[in-house]
This record gives structure tokens, sequence and C-alpha cells, in this order.
């Protein structure tokens, strides 16, 4: 699983389903408005028929070079990708309107003005075709570069607002603690020590077990505060998957189960960690028992679910999710991660 969003290629939207579909479909609405070309003379389906082939052939021929190239593409720029793009669109041009001449030069006459202005016309529709293209394409490519700009400052903005948010928290657990428990001090600020510089930390992601353990903390300070108002339930396999996580996925969870599950219960309740396999995703759960409904506090902002569920997709590029239900009594939250480490 990659940490960071990745620096993605303008080639890379090329490769895509609906891309390739939106190209063969263009292909063919050329293909018509070419048979239907006022004074065209002849059968108008077979000109279509033929149009038809000889333009997916040189667009598919395209897509080919392109994907030749795309590794040294993909260390350019923009603006030379879309110059090749152009080139190889032309280059194909002319691999096919010379393997359909060296095919049918002996079984057709050759057409009216000859076979160097056919080509001539074809590359002219070739290159206005591919002008439009890469209009097309530049204009897409800096709307997709503008959504990721604003994911990213959405996902700074969200992060901003966790770490205050968190460290308030926080703190006010630290302090009610050492007043009621001063022998529990060292351990207590050992504890927030490690939480703070991991809040504060820059690093975008750190090792799941790493990231385990700073919740593991968070709720064993909870723990000393609450007493046995809190019960706690660990699930976790001795042996993790080498996974990177976002910086602190799993303690703003454990955080909402404390504050909005065991807190305004007057009896408490269980918070339950649990990490397992399911198919190719790694399942991390974070459950609590719900408190009566007449004790329940308010919905909050959800910024901590907010920010978890954010830096969960930008990680994963989509792939990962963060799911929420409640049943029986039981609020879940699940963290889906791939396993897939390529992705």
């Amino acid at each position: 699983m990659a940490t960071p969003s990745p620096v993605l290629s303008p080639l890379d939207t090329l490769w895509q389903a609906r891309t390739l579909v939106w190209v063969l479909l263009a292909g063919e609405a050329l293909a018509a408005i070419l048979a239907i070309t006022p004074g065209r003379e002849g059968d108008r389906l077979t000109y279509f028929g033929v149009a038809s082939l000889a333009i997916q052939w040189i667009v598919l021929t395209s897509l080919g070079l392109l994907y030749l190239l795309r590794l040294r593409l993909s260390r350019t720029s923009p603006p030379f990708v879309a110059q090749v793009g152009l080139g190889a669109l032309l280059a194909s041009t002319w691999i096919v309107l010379l393997a359909g001449w060296l095919a049918l030069r002996d079984l057709m006459p050759p057409p009216e003005g000859g076979w160097l202005t056919l080509s001539l016309r074809i590359t002219a529709i070739a290159l206005i075709m591919g002008a439009l293209g890469l209009g097309a394409f530049q204009a897409q490519w800096r709307a997709r570069q503008l959504a990721v700009a604003a994911e990213h400052a959405k996902l700074q903005a969200l992060q901003a607002r966790i770490q205050p948010h968190f460290l308030f928290n926080t703190l006010n657990t630290g302090i009610s603690l050492l007043h009621a428990k001063p022998d529990l001090a060292e351990q207590l600020l050992l504890d927030l020590s490690d939480l703070f510089r991991a809040a504060l930390s820059q690093r975008d992601s750190i090792p799941l077990k790493e990231d385990l353990s700073l919740a593991r903390r968070y709720l064993e300070i909870e723990q000393l505060r609450l007493g046995d108002r809190l019960s706690l339930q660990w699930e976790v396999p001795d042996e993790l998957p080498a996974l990177q996580v976002p910086t602190l996925s799993i303690q703003p969870l454990a955080e909402n189960a404390i504050r909005h599950g065991i807190e305004p219960s007057t009896s408490g309740g269980e918070v339950s960690i649990r990490v397992g396999i399911a198919g190719s995703y790694l399942q991390i759960s974070v459950t609590n028992t719900l408190p009566p409904a007449s004790a329940r506090p308010a919905p909050g902002h959800q910024v901590g679910l907010s920010s978890v569920r954010a830096r969960i997709h930008a990680a994963t590029q989509g792939d990962g999710r963060v799911d929420t239900q409640t049943a029986d009594g039981v609020y879940s939250a699940v963290i889906h991660l791939p396993l897939d480490s390529s992705r």
C-alpha cells in the first residue's frame, strides 16, 4: 500500500477503461461523419466500415506506441507527453496507410487523385483530430490535477483540525489523572510524550504495529482514568502485515469510542480492538458498547472520523475505506486496508 499520494503521469488516464471506451466511440463517430459527408459517392455503409477499420487501427497503434514509451515518458513533462502523443498519432496514421497501400495496391484501382493525395487528406484529418484530442486531454489533465490539489488541501485542513483536537482531549485526560493518581504520573507523561510526538510528527505514515501501539497507549491512559468503568479487549495477531498506515489512524477511532460510548455511561462499557484479514483486505475494527439513549451526548463534528476516512482514502488511492455501523447497542468503525503493497 502506497503511503503518500502518488505523482501521476498524464498517460495514466489513457489506460483507464472509461478513456479507452470514449476513444473508440470517438473513432466510430468520426467514421460515421466521414460516411455521411455530402457528395460522397458509392455505398456509404461500406465506406463507414472501411473508415471505421482504418481509424480504429490508427487509434490502437497510437496507444500501443505510447504504451511502449510509457516508462520514458513518465519522467517527462505533460507538454512533452502531449507532443509525443500527437507524433504517435501521425506515425500510426502513416503506418496504417502504408500497410493499406501494400495490401490493396494490386487488388483495386488507385483512389481519385492517387494514393498520395488520399494519404495527405487522411493525415490532415488525423492532425485536426489529434489537435482537438490534445486540447481535451490537457483540459482533463488540468481538471484532474486541480481535483488532486483540492483533495490534498482538504486533507491538510483535516489534519490541522485533528491535531489540536486530539492534544486537547488527551491533555485533559492527563490532568485529571495526575490529580487523582499522582503515583502514575511518570507512566502517564511517558505515554503522553509518545502520543504528542506522533500527533505533531511530519510523517505521513507509520508501520501498522506502531500505530496500534499508539492506540494501545492512549487506551491504557484512559483505563487509568476511568478504572473499572472501561473494559478493554484486544484481538491482534502476533504477526502483523508489513503495512504502512497514515499516522494516528486508529487512535481517533478509539478516542471516539471513549468519548461517545464509555464516558456518558455511569456503568461504563467495553472497547474492543480487533485486527484480521478478510480476502485481500486487512480489517481493523474498533467497537464500543453504547450508553443508554438518555445518556448519549449530542453528535460531535466527527473531526477524527472524517480525518481518518480522508487519509485512508488518499493513502490507498481510493482502495481503502472506513465503514461505521450501529447494531444491538454496539457501535463499530472498521478500517479496510488493501494487502497488496503495490496499490
